[in-house]
């Protein structure tokens, strides 16, 4: 049987009508996970450590735990986290459109430092006086959705624009794992790895997105080497090549199938195409890799 990573879904009328922002604690969600902790959200996820130490991974990258840290995930990312070590915490939980109407900007949450596609790291480490303010703000968040009114949600948005800039400064500031730094912002950047991101499945040339964009390809080359250190086209492939690496740990997919969901024409191209770009054949991969 092949073996597929659970997806969960916000559960929007938790409290009787729709409010898509919700605090939960770790020691429920982890009855969610007690047959396999790999998982994904459809949702956006910040995970506030406050007891235990333990491994947790977000996609390729994986992190020891401790109390003070703080977790960041987009939708669509594949989760792993060590349940039975990481005893206590909270998961604060939104729709990026919760805020959409508070600030009509629908691009906000994504720009932001720990959900943007440049990212380094999806960690950082709090100090005891901002831990303190953090578990705060999430007790005022809780306190109001328990008062929740049917809509009345503009406190409850005002509290999770709070929350987002202060861990967004916070980051930014260099409070991120191993001594990572943001790169610097750029519009075009933003908008082509938003881009890639969505269709990178399907659409692999540059001068797709550079058209999309209004641009040319070799301006789109020069703006990707200046901010990413990386070309236009060697982004698509890696993030190509890291969903191939996300398939063939997280899932028993055989190769020919990774292949045909990625949109490669044959399963040997696929393979001699990761080869090419890991020194290592797919099957390899998932030997040193698979969970």
């Amino acid at each position: 049987m092949k073996r597929s990573i659970p997806q969960y879904h916000f559960y929007e009328n938790k409290y009787g009508s729709e409010l898509l922002v919700d605090v939960v604690e770790l020691k429920y969600v982890k009855k969610f996970l007690i047959e396999r902790s790999v998982h994904t959200l459809t949702y956006y996820d910040i995970t506030f450590i406050t007891e235990g130490e333990g491994r947790f991974s977000i996609d390729n990258q994986s992190f020891n735990a401790i109390p003070g840290d703080v977790f960041f995930s987009k939708p669509g990312e594949i989760r792993d986290w060590d349940i039975e070590h990481i005893t206590s915490g909270y998961a604060l939980i939104f729709e990026d459109e919760f805020l959409s109407s508070f600030l009509k900007d629908s691009l906000f949450v994504q720009h932001l430092s720990y959900f943007n596609m440049q990212r380094r790291s999806s960690k950082i480490h709090l100090s005891e006086p901002l831990y303190s303010r953090f578990m705060k703000l999430i007790q005022s968040i809780k306190e109001e959705i328990d008062a929740f009114k049917h809509n009345d949600e503009l406190v409850l948005q005002a509290l999770l624009y709070e929350m987002l800039l202060l861990l967004d400064r916070t980051y930014m500031n260099g409070v991120v794992a191993d001594g990572e730094v943001r790169e610097g912002r750029n519009m075009h950047a933003d908008k082509f790895v938003h881009l890639v991101d969505k269709f990178f499945k399907e659409k692999r040339s540059v001068l797709y997105y550079a058209d999309t964009m209004c641009i040319t390809s070799n301006y789109l080359n020069e703006i990707m080497n200046a901010v990413m250190h990386v070309s236009a086209k060697q982004y698509i492939q890696n993030k190509v090549m890291d969903e191939a690496k996300r398939l063939l740990t997280y899932t028993d997919l055989p190769v020919s199938e990774i292949a045909f969901t990625l949109n490669y024409e044959t399963a040997s191209y696929f393979i001699r195409n990761f080869r090419q770009q890991t020194q290592m054949t797919p099957l390899v991969y998932r030997k040193e890799h698979k969970l």
